[in-house]
């Protein structure tokens, strides 16, 4: 199947930000449906730019929060379809931690909402999500 040009393979990057007491950073956005969805921050890669860099841009600009890196989490991989093509994504999780707010969150969100860790495994949608929230 790697070799099936219809497949696209994804790679993004994004951030698990807990706060000193152990709060969660999640995110309202808009899944491929239009439908309003909790999840955590992140995104597409630019050319050239790491992985660590790219989750860190991603908290911010969804988010306004300027993080710091912890550690690495495991990379989660998942299928999904979009305007008819199979997609395989690829997103690597940064365990973070927030240093400031520096501004708004960017159209993509629709709110950013700080919650302890039981209120966000209630919200989340993505088992994926769930199991890095719980692995921490």
């Amino acid at each position: 199947m790697p070799d099936d040009p219809r497949v696209l393979f994804e790679f993004s990057a994004g951030g698990l930000v807990l706060d000193e007491q152990g709060r969660v950073l999640l995110i309202r956005a808009r899944d491929l449906r239009g439908q309003p969805v909790w999840t955590l921050p992140k995104g597409a890669l630019t050319p050239g730019e790491t992985s660590a860099d790219a989750a860190l841009r991603e908290v911010r600009e969804e988010t306004g929060y300027r993080c710091e890196l912890v550690r690495e989490l495991g990379p989660v991989t998942y299928w999904f379809r979009r305007e008819g093509r199979q997609v395989k994504k690829t997103v690597r999780w940064y365990l973070m931690r927030p240093l400031e707010k520096v501004g708004e969150h960017d159209h993509e969100v629709d709110e950013v909402l700080w919650t302890d860790k039981s209120d966000a495994l209630t919200r989340l949608r993505y088992d994926s999500d769930r199991r890095l929230l719980t692995g921490t």
